[in-house]
């Protein structure tokens, strides 16, 4: 798999494999988080491909004190290669590069198998709770 920054022509095979992976929601205009993104650091949205097309994805965020994963996605039909770790590392480093210290996340806690995912590739559960407030609501 290679690991390259989103292009505009991405949009639709990405949405497409979030939907397969579960990651789109109600509450989330899939549409609407890119662009959003575009807007700031576009350089930590990355995606993976191989032959088969566009199998990964990860958006990376950073706001001056810490670093955010959202989206990370690998197609069902490639887990298990790598593909999860390798895209992981690609934006760790660009956050890194950015002068990131932390890297934070949030996962649904009913989402055991990615808990597990991000554990051994070193992350950890920091006893908070996430909390959230919805500035703009999707129709």
């Amino acid at each position: 798999m290679k690991v390259r920054a989103y292009n505009d022509s991405d949009k639709e095979e990405v949405i497409s494999l979030w939907d397969e992976c579960g990651l789109v929601v109600p509450q989330n205009d899939p549409s609407k988080d890119i662009e959003r993104k575009l807007k700031v650091d576009p350089d930590l949205f990355l995606v993976g491909v191989n032959e088969n097309g566009i199998v990964a994805s990860v958006m990376g965020g950073y706001e001056g004190h810490r670093g955010w994963i959202n989206y990370l996605a690998v197609k069902p039909s490639e887990q298990r290669k790598g593909y999860g770790q390798s895209i992981m590392q690609a934006v760790e480093v660009l956050l890194r590069n950015k002068g990131c210290p932390k890297i934070n996340l949030q996962v649904r806690t009913h989402n055991e198998a990615i808990i597990a995912f991000y554990c051994a590739i070193g992350y950890g559960n920091d006893n908070v709770v996430g909390l959230g407030k919805r500035l703009e609501y999707d129709s």
